[in-house]
């Protein structure tokens, strides 16, 4: 067994070294080539595979761009490391797997730690009820408690909620002089987010990474009276001047996603076992606003790439209204006309077709085309989750009000106030949340699952539907007074046989999407393919055209799209002459049936536009009317 003289030292678990222990030198490269610092004779391991390194007075692994990988793991933790992720931090008693995942070489990385002799006080964070009913005893850091809660509920983002956070812990422990965060960033890195003095300006911060390992496995806040004698020779220590330090983690229920240390960097012993429990207390009303401030940021950002994706589809392409709807048939622009008189009020819409006409895009439409398109679109569909939990999306509900609500939760319509909702199925909606749809509409309030009152809001409402609501009114699952509130402005999509012409345009849109997502060089389709696309009856609409749009780039990735490049159905080959309608006969008989149905289909289509008939069929204007003149059709 290799002599171990070095502070950092790697244990082999298993592979061509198995049971040996290196001390490193750093930096170092391991990997199977002669060259390598340190070498494991495996084929699946890259010729330098990862390099160990210090960065910023941090042990550090990275993956090299190995073809393998290497996983880094921290207990139950694991993070993949050679595509976007490559480096991690290295703690003591981490785990690296390097190579073939199926059966890797396992390595533990062994760090030895400044031993924590001089903790002087210790809090669980499992403990913060019974902290925070002994901090409220004290009347001065309650008042300070409530005075920040409202600022730290208000930020909206997470400079916010540590400023805010920050400004609140050095008025509820006076001997504060700074107060640092870091988050964990994965892969065991816990950067500093943010580092305030005591008035207020941002400085420079660093965190003891021998307290930062403790805290966040242990879940425990710590007190350390003298932190240069305790923590003798740790980097951070010496290079921040840390004296007195309090060590606290941030965490939602089991994740700690952040360490908060608050120090006094001109004297040892300022803190007490009290101010501990202040900050923890504290700490965990920062980790709430956190969570809240991150996942408003995400709602936010979301709603950004809406709008920017809602331009709305493309408009400059052909076809494309201001709506973001695509077609040029006389349905479509009917639809388009109906969206324009309805967007600016308040009215209720309930868009009603077949699956896969594009409801959720018309209600987008009627959303962001009109003024309340700087607030949010949400979307729900009532189908896809069980009563309950149905409820408590849409309302929202407050910490308490049932088994595993740990926190007050905005539901859909409290998110989207000054916006749309839009709920699809509607018709799957049960009977007690008709009635509280129906208070929304009439009153324009929700009431959350646990709510002591009602809460106002402003929000339009699209529903959808491809149920008969009518014939569910008339069964009596559906509450009529809530039909009749609904049903102020129907709007009626369409089938994709129903407006053929459009078929052409939709293809090519969906053709240009997908052509780029699946690296395909696909130009466009021949006039038989689309004669196809044209005469098939699409059950599934819309969204039936844009899975075969998508069959077709996967069959062919370049050139002119091809008859054969659709799918059977498509293509016709299971139709027989009942399908068609064609009466029994002769030969000619049946054919002279059979070109009667496609003149008639290219003259519907069409709008009886004899040129573009001709054009569809790929025959010459005045060999369609010789043929319509023989079947006795001008």
């Amino acid at each position: 067994m290799t002599d171990v003289s070095s502070p950092v030292v790697l244990e082999f678990i298993n592979g061509p070294r198995a049971g040996e222990k290196v001390s490193l030198t750093l930096p170092c490269v391991i990997g199977r080539g002669a060259e390598s610092t340190i070498q494991v004779t495996r084929g699946d391991l890259g010729t330098e595979h990862g390099r160990f390194h210090m960065e910023g007075g941090v042990l550090c692994y990275t993956d090299t761009g190995s073809t393998n990988g290497s996983l880094h793991r921290r207990g139950d933790v694991f993070t993949p490391l050679g595509g976007r992720e490559r480096s991690a931090e290295l703690w003591n008693d981490d785990v690296l797997e390097l190579g073939d995942p199926a059966g890797p070489v396992k390595l533990v990385v062994q760090v030895p730690e400044v031993p924590l002799t001089g903790i002087i006080a210790s809090r669980s964070v499992d403990d913060v009820d019974q902290l925070t009913s002994r901090v409220a005893s004290e009347a001065s850091q309650l008042n300070v408690l409530f005075t920040y809660a409202s600022q730290l509920n208000g930020a909206q983002d997470l400079t916010q909620v540590f400023r805010s956070g920050g400004l609140m812990i050095f008025d509820l422990v006076p001997g504060a002089t700074h107060v640092t965060v870091a988050l964990n960033q994965g892969a065991g890195r816990f950067p500093v987010a943010v580092c305030l003095g005591r008035s207020g300006g941002e400085l420079e911060g660093a965190i003891s990474r021998t307290l930062m390992s403790k805290v966040v496995s242990e879940r425990t806040s710590l007190l350390l009276a003298n932190a240069p004698d305790e923590l003798a020779g740790a980097r951070s220590v010496v290079a921040a001047g840390l004296a007195s330090t309090l060590c606290v983690p941030l965490w939602i229920e089991d994740r700690v996603f952040g360490v908060l240390q608050v120090d006094n960097r001109d004297k040892p012993g300022v803190f007490t076992g009290r101010d501990l429990e202040a900050v923890t207390v504290a700490a965990r009303q920062i980790s709430l606003a956190a969570e809240n401030a991150s996942l408003m940021e995400k709602v936010l950002a979301a709603e950004e790439r809406l709008k920017g994706e809602n331009s709305y589809l493309k408009r400059e392409e052909r076809g494309v209204s201001e709506t973001g709807l695509i077609g040029e048939s006389t349905a479509m622009l009917s639809v388009v006309e109906e969206i324009a008189k309805v967007r600016d009020t308040r009215v209720p819409v309930l868009v009603r077709g077949e699956t896969g006409t594009g409801k959720e895009l018309v209600a987008r439409a009627l959303h962001y085309t009109s003024r309340r398109a700087e607030h949010l679109f949400v979307a729900q569909n009532c189908s896809a989750l069980p009563d309950n939990l149905l409820e408590s999306e849409l309302f929202g509900h407050t910490k308490g009000a049932f088994t595993g609500a740990d926190r007050d939760k905005k539901g859909l319509f409290e998110l989207a106030d000054g916006g749309t909702i839009f709920l699809d199925e509607l018709g799957e909606m049960p009977a007690n949340l008709q009635a509280k749809l129906l208070r929304v509409l009439q009153e324009g309030e929700i009431w959350p699952i646990g709510a002591s009152g009602p809460r106002k809001v402003d929000v339009r409402v699209v529903s959808a539907t491809h149920r008969d609501l009518d014939e569910m009114v008339h069964e009596g699952s559906f509450r009529q007074d809530l039909y009749y509130r609904l049903n102020v402005f129907p709007i009626l999509l369409p089938s994709l046989r129903e407006r053929r012409s459009d078929i052409p345009l939709l293809a090519q849109h969906f053709l240009s999407i997908y052509a780029g997502e699946f690296g395909c060089e696909l130009k466009g389709f021949s006039d038989d393919a689309l004669a196809h696309l044209k005469a098939y009856d699409w059950p599934g609409n819309v969204r039936e055209l844009q899975n075969e749009i998508q069959r077709v780039l996967i069959q062919r990735p370049d050139q002119i799209a091809q008859p054969s490049d659709l799918s059977a159905r498509v293509r016709g080959l299971r139709s027989s002459s009942e399908e068609l309608n064609i009466k029994g006969g002769s030969l000619k008989e049946m054919m002279d049936n059979v070109e009667r149905i496609f003149l008639a289909r290219a003259l519907a289509e069409s709008e009886n536009n004899k040129t573009q008939a001709a054009k569809a069929l790929g025959i010459t204007r005045e060999g369609l009317h010789k043929k319509l003149a023989r079947q006795g059709m001008t």
